[in-house]
């Protein structure tokens, strides 16, 4: 089973770290895993790097069961039913939502047919021929059709308008097969985006969303995206929109974390000066991104994309003992941001944990004294 978590990271952020994560190469390969000067990882009970999970943020052993079933056997039932049975406008619906569209996508992409041999993701063709009026399915679709026009065509062309467009329309028939979800409202995130809304139009969608699930971390992180790519030149509209969400989160939402999101989606834009990670603005996100995971149900299906996050800015801002404490509870799973904008996120996850590892024993830490 090949379903990459770098969709989500692309749905929800975009690949906007890739400058930067070249530029900081040779520091990274000065203290790599294998460096002398570099603790071992092994030691803290820690997974190996080719054993990391680089499919998603953290575990949902149901989702991959039937991921695996359905792939296996091609038959959509089990993604129907798995659909069915979750709520609706919580987090993790949009994140198997999400996860079943890529599924099909990559198959699409390995297996496209021919005379002889049927296109890959043919469950999903079956399922909406099947089922045409379930909610799950038409979900799927529309998020099917959002990510085959990122993946195949060039943004601007006719192609990626067309492919978009039909997104659009499958968007507004999963809403009318399910009016009180909002995913079908957050997958025309990535439309707007794609086909430039107007500030009027998208804001017109975006109450749509907050009627439905006001607090929806997902939502939020797809809006942000939106506001960074559409009014390109203007980070403080970013800024703005991230900080007024986290302003207004309801104690134990992960909105708290969202300026975090909108300084990493920044990166590439301001001066790399040897202070950069201690400044105000870092620490102030940091630091609300550290109360929101505290304040966080431990089942919340976004803490782990939080948690990963804060161990890019914790190791960058040299917070060893901090960063330890976020590896302890994301270790083994690296489908998230920033390591699925690499080729190779369990390297690039390796090489972070690596460095946290060696700060942290350099400051007198060690196996006994990481609380687990």
């Amino acid at each position: 089973m090949e379903i990459l978590w770098v969709l989500i990271a692309a749905a929800m952020i975009g690949f906007v770290l890739v400058p930067f994560m070249r530029r900081r190469r040779g520091m990274i390969e000065q203290v790599s895993p294998g460096h002398p000067d570099a603790a071992d990882p092994a030691n803290y009970g820690f997974v190996l790097q080719e054993e990391l999970d680089i499919r998603m943020p953290g575990p949902d052993q149901d989702l991959l069961d039937v991921l695996d079933l359905v792939q296996r056997t091609q038959d959509y039932r089990a993604a129907a039913q798995l659909l069915a049975g979750t709520e609706a406008e919580g987090e993790r619906r949009w994140q198997r939502v999400q996860a079943f569209a890529g599924a099909a996508a990559l198959e699409l992409q390995q297996r496209p047919g021919g005379v002889s041999e049927a296109p890959g993701g043919q469950w999903l063709r079956v399922w909406r021929t099947e089922q045409p009026k379930d909610a799950g399915g038409a979900a799927v679709q529309a998020e099917f059709l959002v990510q085959q026009a990122w993946r195949t065509a060039t943004p601007g062309t006719d192609e990626f308008r067309i492919i978009m467009e039909e997104a659009k329309a499958a968007c507004g028939q999963a809403a009318l097969l399910a009016p009180g979800d909002p995913v079908p409202y957050i997958v025309e995130l990535s439309v707007a985006r794609g086909l430039a809304y107007s500030r009027a139009e998208f804001e017109q969608l975006w109450l749509k969303i907050l009627d439905r699930a006001p607090a929806h971390m997902g939502a939020h992180l797809a809006a942000l995206h939106y506001w960074c790519e559409k009014w390109h030149g203007s980070r403080q509209l970013a800024y703005e929109f991230a900080e007024a969400a986290a302003a207004r989160a309801p104690r134990g939402s992960l909105l708290a974390a969202m300026p975090l999101f909108a300084v990493f989606e920044h990166l590439p834009e301001v001066t790399l000066v040897a202070g950069f990670w201690q400044s105000e603005v870092v620490t102030k996100a940091v630091h609300g991104a550290l109360y929101a995971v505290g304040a966080a149900r431990p089942d919340d299906p976004m803490l782990a994309h939080v948690r990963h996050l804060l161990v890019f800015f914790l190791v960058r801002g040299e917070r060893w003992a901090e960063a330890m404490d976020q590896l302890v509870h994301v270790d083994g799973h690296v489908g998230a941001l920033p390591w699925t904008l690499s080729a190779d996120p369990a390297a690039e996850f390796a090489v972070f944990r690596a460095l946290a590892v060696a700060g942290y024993e350099a400051n007198g830490g060690s196996p006994a004294t990481l609380p687990h």
